[in-house]
């Protein structure tokens, strides 16, 4: 007992020292410079160690998982929102096969019920012609964009503008797949990605004209600010369709640089403009190509390509 008593007592002028400098700690002029947060979340004043905050809320599950797998199991939440349906993804749908939580197949009773029940849950699904349109479109913007190989990033983007245009009543008078097409192309100019109205046309359904002026409508009312598309964006994509070295591409892309700082880029296509970039850089690399096989890969025109050609070359100052 003397024993414990002793230590008591060597422990009590401890405690009322640390209690004494934490009186002597005015938090309303700490300097900022002295408090810290760590990695658990608390605010501490680093020359005496006071923790100043520490009440966090834990807004995470209240399970452990210590792998990707044990987390996938235990999760019990769905999939992210997504505009790209027409209910977000928020629904449920039942399930195609024919089976029981045991994986027993079902009676043919209960096959009939449960088709009976899929066809009543695709039709409550949409209530309006409004739904029945957003759900169309979105059909299609997401075909188109599987076809010419776009990433989700820009279905998200097209999904929201063309929900936008129905918001405003744009899409009255005018086809459904005209205007899928044309926000999937103001989409695709928004994120950047290098495809030419010509592309996207061989996926639609409406010809190439109908989907310019519909393009330009919808930008138009809707304020969508859209930058002029670099030609050196389809460098790339044509030189590998054409099999030309890394040294072309480096070429055609300076060949681009220059000319464009001399004005011949205003007013001409970008994709015609690339196109005949890259000609002109297969010849000099002497890795040469035909203008026919140019032509074919960027969807434009001989004569284009040849127009485009001379000019460069010109303003180059590379003799022919």
């Amino acid at each position: 007992m003397t024993r414990s008593s002793r230590q008591r007592s060597n422990r009590e002028p401890q405690r009322q020292e640390t209690e004494a400098e934490e009186e002597e700690i005015d938090l309303d002029n700490v300097d900022p410079d002295e408090v810290k947060r760590t990695a658990d979340d608390e605010l501490i004043h680093e020359p005496t160690g006071l923790i100043l905050e520490e009440d966090q809320i834990d807004r995470g599950p209240e399970w452990r998982a210590f792998n990707h797998s044990e987390r996938q199991e235990k999760s019990r939440v769905g999939a992210p929102t997504t505009k790209t349906m027409h209910d977000k993804g928020l629904t449920t749908t039942i399930d195609w096969q024919n089976k029981d939580a045991y994986g027993r197949s079902l009676s043919s009773e209960k096959r009939s019920q449960m088709h009976r029940l899929r066809k009543w849950q695709e039709r409550i699904r949409t209530k309006d012609a409004g739904e029945r349109n957003l759900q169309f479109a979105l059909s299609e913007i997401d075909r188109m964009a599987s076809a010419i190989g776009v990433p989700r990033s820009v279905r998200e983007v097209a999904s929201v503008i063309y929900r936008r245009a129905l918001n405003e009543d744009l899409i009255r008078g005018r086809s459904i797949e005209g205007v899928s097409t044309a926000v999937l192309y103001a989409a695709c100019r928004k994120e950047g990605i290098p495809r030419s109205l010509e592309e996207i046309a061989e996926v639609s359904r409406v010809e190439r004209k109908e989907i310019g002026r519909t393009y330009r409508y919808i930008s138009q009312e809707l304020g969508l600010e859209m930058r002029p598309v670099d030609p050196k964006k389809y460098v790339p994509r044509f030189s590998s369709q054409l099999e030309l070295s890394e040294e072309v591409q480096a070429k055609a892309k300076e060949i681009i640089d220059t000319t464009a700082e001399q004005g011949l880029l205003s007013g001409k296509s970008p994709t015609g403009f690339a196109a005949a970039a890259i000609y002109a850089a297969s010849l000099l690399c002497n890795e040469k190509k035909t203008q026919r096989e140019v032509a074919d890969v960027a969807q434009v025109t001989e004569v284009t390509i040849r127009n485009r050609y001379q000019e460069q070359i010109e303003a180059m100052g590379i003799p022919t």
